[in-house]
């Protein structure tokens, strides 16, 4: 039986003897209902009945470790040379997460050497020849204004010995990665060959996916920045679809394995009918499928607006291969739909007049949002307090409401998906009246 505790245990390069800078802060009040003590634990079940379900006592349930500052770290912070690097694709928040780290270990830890490696992994990778960036509060100044990354990014693997080697180089005793599951796989690597070698350098991730489809970490940054400016595709479809006899809008949103974004995006404008997402299969033909209840929806209110994620009905695709971040490739559904739904009205001779968006690149591009930006400080500020006490091979997020060390291992382990039976999924068959499911043997004679 796999011992759920030690999953949940971070890895730590030694005793913490310094005293931290940021001790005075801290009045030791022990937990409260807003705050953690560095010497709690944040308990992974959240209800009676989890709870209860395990049989063990309180001390034995399993739990993470809180973020926050503590009394004592690791290492000395006028003698701490620190690393950062974007990876993956782009993510509202990212100049924020850079900003706030270097802010956090400038004024707050007297940190005096920071360094940005440009586009990615690359950047920490000889044969490329990518000069360093060397940040402070200058530097930074003003670059939360801004989408994209100040450091740029890049997508695929590097050798991690060439990585540990430029570590080594520049003397860094922290790399902060900023990146989704395959970044983090990456700086799984890199902290094995670290520990390998013997060497005392913290590797902490603050996990981005716009996707919000990390395990154990309740949500990712820039996720309500993207769900927000993808209700304003939909409401724009939606305006098309509304115009013209027998409209259909179609609006594809990102979310390769996790159809979060295009649920959320659909609840908050609440004007679609339809939402398709990988987690819940669908069929498109038949009397049960999606196209005649479609068909059926146009002819009997005029309209229809349709929500898809991107990897969506991906099995009447033939994608093959997979990306430069190691990623199953993924072909364009919402374009086959086009076409499917196209093809169908016409087989039927029903005019159709069809509105497609696919806003992602616009999406991930942005700014964040206020509350993003909160965010991303929040989880910059845990990243550098779990650095500087040592912790390593771990990333930060918050859980049950409470910011917590989640290891790296655990945080790929799987993907946060949406469940079918949970109460997010029902809200989305409440808010557009589809069926629970699209399958041939549907009867003809269900409600629209």
């Amino acid at each position: 039986m796999v011992d759920e505790r030690a999953q949940l245990e971070v890895a730590r390069l030694g005793e913490c003897r310094v005293d931290s800078p940021l001790s005075a802060l801290l009045r030791r009040q022990g937990t409260t209902q807003h705050y953690v003590d560095e010497t709690d634990r944040v308990l992974l079940d959240d209800t009676v009945a989890l709870v209860a379900a395990r049989g063990v006592p309180v001390a034995e349930l399993p739990a993470f470790e809180p973020g926050g500052p503590r009394s004592k770290i690791y290492f000395d912070p006028s003698k701490t040379r620190v690393g950062i690097v974007t990876c993956g694709g782009l993510c509202p928040g990212l100049n924020d997460v850079i900003r706030a780290l270097v802010l956090e270990l400038t004024n707050h830890y007297g940190v005096r050497r920071i360094v940005g490696f440009r586009n990615g992994y690359q950047g920490l990778t000889a044969r490329y020849g990518r000069p360093v960036v060397d940040l402070d509060p200058e530097v930074v100044a003003g670059i939360n204004e801004y989408g994209g990354t100040i450091l740029g990014t890049s997508r695929g693997n590097q050798d991690p010995d060439e990585i540990v080697d430029c570590l080594e180089r520049l003397s860094l005793n922290v790399l902060f990665v900023i990146g989704g599951d395959g970044s983090m796989r990456g700086a799984l690597r890199i902290a094995e060959t670290v520990a390998a070698r013997g060497l005392r350098i913290a590797v902490v991730g603050v996990p981005k996916t716009i996707d919000n489809d990390i395990p154990f970490i309740e949500r990712s940054f820039g996720f309500q920045t993207a769900f927000g400016k993808a209700t304003e595709a939909i409401r724009a479809a939606h305006v098309e679809a509304t115009a013209f006899p027998n409209g259909i809008g179609l609006v594809q949103l990102m979310g390769r394995h996790s159809g979060f974004i295009a649920c959320y995006a659909a609840l908050a404008n609440n004007d679609a009918d339809y939402v398709l997402i990988p987690e819940v299969p669908f069929a498109l033909d038949g009397p049960g499928g999606f196209l005649e209840h479609l068909r059926r929806r146009v002819l009997d209110r005029g309209h229809a607006m349709v929500v898809v994620a991107e990897g969506a009905g991906q099995e009447y695709l033939s994608a093959t291969g997979r990306d430069a971040s190691g990623n199953a490739r993924l072909e364009d559904f919402g374009r086959y739909l086009r076409g499917r739904i196209a093809a169908h009205f016409d087989a039927a001779g029903v005019e159709a007049n069809l509105k497609y968006i696919d806003p992602s690149y616009t999406i991930r591009s942005v700014p964040a949002d206020p509350y993003d930006s909160v965010y991303c400080i929040r989880l910059a500020h845990a990243a550098v307090h779990a650095a500087m006490a040592g912790r390593t091979e771990m990333v930060v997020g918050r859980w049950r409401g409470r910011f917590v060390h989640v290891p790296i291992a655990l945080a790929i382990s799987s993907r946060n998906l949406v469940d079918p039976d949970g109460d997010l999924w029902l809200s989305v068959l409440e808010a557009t009246g589809q069926p629970p499911v699209f399958a041939p043997d549907q009867s003809r004679s269900s409600s629209p």
